[in-house]
């Protein structure tokens, strides 16, 4: 009788790629803070106050800490940024909080002698107390600023532009001039109707407010350590990220050398920030979990973040124009006012 063997399977292993598991983490409930904001409350309301001055002043109002009624006429300009920031940082807050990141509240930072420094306001941060999880939340987190500081300013210009008063152009005055971004001349044409090119407008408060907020949008979008931007390219392109900040700095730095060689303009605020970004870090700190990527939803957000720089960005975004010295183009925004009736405030710009 013919003992008969079953044969045993034969396993061949083709090489196959294999997601790696997500890492499991236990989501710790959020420490609950029994400090009241305390600091945060009084750096918003000395931030609301200069930049409240700050509006006055360019509306043409000398000493508007003695004259309150003049002092009012700031809130046009300071409630409408004030409000931008806000948005910008609560969008920052509420997302690493629904993430379990801990964060601080928001922290205002006010700007001295509102007549020197004409917006009133270095801006606003939190502070991570605790890593994203992962680059996921780290993007989620990073991003949501930009674009919820967004949902404001965009209206801001709008508003603002509509209440604008259309001049013929005129460089005799000089000024403080401001750059057109793409998101900003697009606006302009759009709700004036005309090429911001060819005309001066005396830009109301409001939308210099907006303008504002565009331009921080610019600098928080800026791919290098830690700020938001920084976020965004770290979650995107993992351990690229100190190359990108390395060359984002170099082309800082090119923004002001080149137009200077060729005889262009430039704003020399560009050096100021490459030493800035040197002095706070290309680096940027890993998240708990730095393999798993972005998922394709994530990346179409980075993505459209990009370009959400790209079109708000302006390489010389401020510029200082002697009286009677005007550039040979059009685009001037001058907001430091002389004095005028206090009813009356005028806005110059484009």
């Amino acid at each position: 009788m013919t003992e008969e063997h079953s044969s045993s399977p034969v396993v061949t292993d083709i090489p196959r790629y294999m997601p790696p598991p997500a890492p499991s983490y236990v989501a710790e409930p959020m420490p609950t803070s029994t400090r009241k904001p305390t600091t945060n409350l009084a750096l918003f309301a000395i931030t609301l106050l200069t930049t409240t001055m700050a509006g006055a002043y360019m509306a043409g109002v000398d000493h508007p800490l003695l004259n309150p009624s003049g002092l009012a006429h700031g809130l046009t300009f300071s409630v409408p940024l004030m409000a931008i920031l806000l948005f910008h940082e609560l969008g920052h807050y509420l997302t690493a909080r629904r993430n379990n990141v801990n964060v601080t509240l928001p922290y205002f930072i006010p700007a001295p002698f509102p007549s020197v420094f004409i917006i009133g306001t270095f801006g606003a941060f939190i502070r991570m107390k605790t890593p994203p999880r992962s680059r996921r939340i780290m993007f989620d987190v990073g991003a949501a600023g930009p674009w919820a500081g967004m949902l404001l300013a965009v209206p801001a210009v709008i508003i603002g532009l509509q209440r604008s008063e259309i001049l013929p152009l005129d460089h005799t005055a000089g000024g403080l001039e401001l750059g057109n971004s793409l998101l900003f001349l697009g606006l302009s044409r759009w709700i004036l109707g005309v090429n911001p090119n060819s005309v001066t407008i005396n830009l109301h408060p409001i939308a210099f407010a907006g303008w504002i907020g565009l331009f921080v949008t610019t600098l928080n979008l800026l791919p290098v350590g830690q700020l938001d931007g920084g976020h965004v390219i770290y979650a995107l392109f993992g351990r690229f990220h100190r190359g990108i900040s390395r060359l984002f700095v170099v082309c800082c730095v090119l923004m002001v050398v080149v137009p200077w060689i060729i005889g262009w303009s430039y704003w020399t605020g560009w050096l100021l920030w490459a030493v800035l970004l040197v002095f706070l870090g290309l680096g940027h700190p890993a998240a708990l979990d730095t393999d798993t990527p972005l998922d394709s939803r994530r990346r179409v957000a980075a993505w459209l973040t990009i370009a959400l720089f790209a079109i708000t960005f302006s390489p010389v975004p401020i510029s200082l124009t002697p009286a009677s010295e005007g550039p040979s183009h059009g685009q001037v925004y001058d907001v430091i006012q002389h004095p005028v009736a206090p009813h009356h405030p005028r806005w110059v710009s484009l």
